[in-house]
């Protein structure tokens, strides 16, 4: 079992698209090791990359998105690292791996008796969702309009809002707004979602409407079910 000391990091690079007997090399490898009882591994999905065959792999250009380098790490004992080497290095035909010496300073592990969750709080009623429907490439003087209405109902005291990038979709005037090959960044559209009480959300879509040059507003009522963690209290708080 790892614990606190001395210990062995192993890094694995892959492509995404490498395969093992029929599944994804990087599944392949994590189920591997979840067998062999290692405490813990992470497989990371690289913004941008290239290896030994010199090829860049990279999101901004379609053709070049297929095979986005892969980077599976993990903490164990020496003694755990020796036993799983062998067949690590049997899966990965192509790509790198390393290990390195490294120190544990802290491994904290909740136990699975530990004191019992305390109860949700729930909490359900009325309350106004709105969306707004506008282009990334909005501005609201001089930064992207998402940008400010959020920071806008942030000041406004909103519950909370989130924001949605597209991948596809036109509006009112018929444009097409999509990510291809020859437009990797075309106006996306973008939608902020907000729930809060009806009165906030009037005063909200009061304030959006006059940030907005070119977009859609839409209201709609709806039942909201939250579910809040109580707290426990602590004695001699005060």
């Amino acid at each position: 079992m790892l614990g606190k000391g001395p210990a062995k990091k192993v890094t694995i690079y892959i492509n995404e698209t490498a395969q093992y007997h029929m599944q994804s090399l990087h599944d392949a490898i994590l189920t591997y090791l979840l067998n062999k009882g290692v405490s813990g591994a992470t497989a990371m999905r690289a913004f941008a990359g290239f290896g030994a065959h010199q090829q860049l792999h990279t999101p901004k250009v379609e053709v070049l998105s297929m095979d986005l380098p892969i980077r599976i790490e993990f903490v164990e004992t020496a003694e755990k690292v020796d036993d799983v080497l062998p067949t690590l290095y049997e899966m990965v035909s192509d790509g790198l791996i390393e290990v390195q010496d490294t120190t544990v300073v802290r491994h904290a592990r909740k136990s699975p008796r530990g004191e019992p969750k305390l109860p949700h709080e729930r909490r359900q009623g009325p309350a106004t969702l709105l969306r707004v429907f506008l282009g990334e490439e909005d501005k609201w003087r001089g930064e992207p309009l998402y940008d400010a209405i959020v920071k806008k109902l942030r000041m406004m005291e909103i519950a909370g809002a989130t924001v949605y990038r597209g991948i596809l979709g036109y509006g009112a005037k018929g444009h097409e707004h999509k990510r291809s090959f020859f437009h990797p960044m075309r106006d996306l559209p973008v939608m902020v979602s907000v729930i809060d009480s009806a009165d906030k959300i009037a005063a909200a879509a009061e304030a959006i409407e006059d940030m907005l040059d070119d977009g859609l507003i839409v209201l709609s009522d709806v039942e909201i079910i939250r579910l809040v963690r109580s707290h426990a209290v602590t004695e001699g708080a005060g």
